[in-house]
């Protein structure tokens, strides 16, 4: 039998209050990430978890390490991977999002943060990021799955809209429909093959400047 999967993102991060394109960036959570990440981990105690992965950037482990704390869960196994990390932005990173998109245009900006395959200078694209993303989750996560085991997945707005496309099979075409909400925890049950049969999203409020 299948375990289940669930999928989070990282909650506010100094940059994210600032409303500063974060990206590669490595930023820590504000005093409200850490208390709503504490809060994301209490609203699903009631699911074992057996394993957990996150990226390799701060506010993500800062991130599962609450929810762990929020559930009081101990002594699990837990792998970081770069290939979880959010997408780069490249020059963008640092600059302010609002103020951006009156630069470049609404139209530009929305492709920019939504769109499949919109080129930031010397930064990633959501093709890029799915390109690493989907093969590290079929690589080391689900065969955990299929050993029945329930993973976490603690990781970023763009890496978790790739994982998100691939197990709810989404067309690229539809890619800017494809949100991750902060203080949002998708519950997943997959097939063999890591697609969705069943969904359930638990979110904690949150306001977040991003």
């Amino acid at each position: 039998m299948m375990g289940t999967l669930l999928i989070a993102r990282h909650h506010e991060s100094e940059w994210n209050k600032e409303g500063l394109w974060t990206g590669a960036h490595d930023s820590h959570l504000t005093p409200y990430g850490f208390q709503k990440s504490l809060e994301m981990g209490a609203l699903v105690k009631d699911i074992r978890i057996d394993c957990a992965f996150a990226s390799m950037q701060v506010r993500s482990i800062e991130t599962l390490s609450c929810m762990l704390e929020g559930r009081d869960t101990k002594h699990i196994p837990v792998e970081h991977s770069a290939a979880l990390n959010e997408r780069d932005y490249g020059d963008y990173t640092g600059k302010n999002k609002w103020e951006m998109e009156k630069l470049i245009g609404e139209q530009q900006f929305e492709c920019v943060r939504r769109d499949w395959d919109c080129p930031v200078p010397g930064g990633e694209t959501l093709k890029m990021v799915y390109e690493r993303a989907v093969p590290y989750f079929e690589q080391h996560v689900l065969p955990l799955l299929r050993e029945g085991k329930n993973v976490l997945i603690v990781s970023h707005g763009n890496a978790l809209r790739a994982l998100e496309m691939f197990i709810e099979q989404i067309p690229h075409e539809d890619a800017s429909k494809v949100q991750m909400l902060f203080g949002g925890i998708i519950i997943y049950t997959l097939d063999d093959a890591g697609h969705s049969l069943a969904k359930e999203v638990r979110q904690v409020p949150s306001s977040v400047n991003a």
